[in-house]
C-alpha cells in the first residue's frame, strides 16, 4: 500500500522443499539450522523498505526458506504490481515446455524481419545475424533481457498459450499483458506484465525444486536464468561474476531475473549457501524524479542482498 508496508513473518509451515543445492554441495558440512535461524531479523532491509514506503513507493516483498518452506519475510506480498521484464519467466517456461513436448523445435529458425522492431533492451538488434533458432532466443531473453528475442518467442508460442501456462502454474495474481514496446499508446496494455512478490518467489522455488511443469522444464529454465547478466540489484551483494556465475567456488547456488521500467525495479531469484537457501522477490514502484530517487530504490535492493547473504552464509 502506498505510504506504508505491512511486514510480517507468518509462523505457518508448509511441506519442506528439497533444494537443488543438495546435489551441488553434498560434500559440504551443513551447519545447524539454528545458525541461520538466528539471522532472521532483516533489520536493515526493513528500514530501507520502510523509508521507501514513507516516500510514497509501492513495495511488495517475499522471502521463503527453501528447506523449511516457511516465510522468512513478507510485506504486501499479495499485491499485484507491474514487474516489467521479469514477466518473461512464464514465457520461458512455456517455451521450455514446448521443447520437451515436441511442439516446438529448439533449432527452428526465426527471422528478425518478421518481428516488429523494439529497441528498449537487448543485443540481437545490434548483431549481424538476421535469424536465430528458438533456443538461442531463449538464452538472449534470459541472459540479457533481450526485448526483441522475447517478442520473437512470444509471437511463436502466442500470448494465449503463455496465459494458459500462468493459470496452470497457479499464478492467480500474475499476467503477461502484451509484448515489449518502445512506446505504449492509449490502445496498448499499460504494462508488459504484472505479478506479486509471493508468486514470483513461488515460481523460483518451483524451478529449483523441479516442480515447474516437470523436472526437465524446471532444469532448462533454471539453466537459462543462471546466465542472467544483471547482478546490479539484490545480486550485487553476492560478489558473483555477472558473466560467469554458474559454478561458484564458494558454494553459492544462484539464479535470478530482474525487471526494469520507468519507476519500476523488480528482482526475483533463488540464493543458496552453506547454511540455508531462500527464494526471494522484491518489487518497488517509485517516482523516478531524479537520480537520487532511483539510487534510493536501488540501495534497498542491495541492502536486501546483504541480509540474504548473511542468512544463507
Amino acid at each position: 500500500m502506498e505510504g506504508s508496508l505491512r511486514v510480517g513473518t507468518p509462523p505457518e509451515s508448509h511441506r519442506a522443499a528439497e533444494s537443488l543445492r543438495g546435489s551441488r554441495r553434498s560434500s559440504n558440512r551443513r551447519l545447524p539450522r539454528r545458525a541461520a535461524a538466528g539471522r532472521r531479523s532483516f533489520t536493515s532491509t526493513l528500514k530501507a523498505l520502510d523509508d521507501l514506503a514513507a516516500s510514497g513507493a509501492q513495495i511488495s516483498v517475499r522471502i521463503t526458506d527453501l528447506d523449511r518452506g516457511t516465510t522468512v519475510l513478507a510485506g504486501d506480498d499479495f499485491v499485484t504490481l507491474p514487474v516489467a521484464g521479469l514477466g518473461v519467466v512464464p514465457l520461458l517456461i512455456e517455451v521450455a515446455a514446448g521443447f520437451e513436448s515436441g511442439l516446438l523445435e529448439p533449432l527452428e529458425i526465426v527471422e528478425r524481419s518478421t518481428v516488429d522492431p523494439v529497441t528498449v533492451a537487448g543485443v540481437w538488434q545490434h548483431l549481424k545475424a538476421p535469424a536465430l533458432p528458438l533456443s538461442d532466443l531463449a538464452v538472449l531473453t534470459a541472459s540479457t533481457g533481450d526485448a526483441l528475442a522475447a517478442n520473437a518467442l512470444l509471437s511463436r508460442v502466442g500470448l494465449p498459450a503463455v496465459r494458459a501456462r500462468i493459470e496452470q502454474l497457479g499464478l492467480a495474481r500474475s499476467a503477461l499483458l502484451d509484448r515489449f514496446r518502445d512506446e505504449r499508446g492509449p490502445d496498448d496494455a499499460p504494462h508488459f506484465a504484472l505479478g506479486s512478490s509471493r508468486e514470483l518467489a513461488e515460481v523460483f522455488a518451483a524451478l529449483v525444486n523441479a516442480q515447474a511443469v516437470s523436472a526437465g522444464v524446471s532444469a532448462q529454465v533454471a539453466e537459462w536464468l543462471s546466465l542472467n547478466h544483471d547482478l546490479s540489484l539484490v545480486a550485487s551483494a553476492t560478489g558473483l561474476d555477472p558473466f560467469s556465475h554458474e559454478n561458484d567456488e564458494h558454494g553459492l547456488l544462484f539464479i535470478n531475473k530482474t525487471g526494469r521500467d520507468a519507476g519500476i525495479r523488480v528482482e526475483a531469484g533463488v540464493l543458496a549457501g552453506p547454511r540455508a537457501g531462500v527464494s526471494y522477490a522484491l518489487i518497488v514502484c517509485f517516482d523516478d524524479l531524479s537520480i537520487m530517487h532511483r539510487m534510493r530504490a536501488h540501495e534497498a535492493f542491495r541492502t536486501l542482498g546483504m541480509d540474504l547473504m548473511e542468512y544463507v552464509h
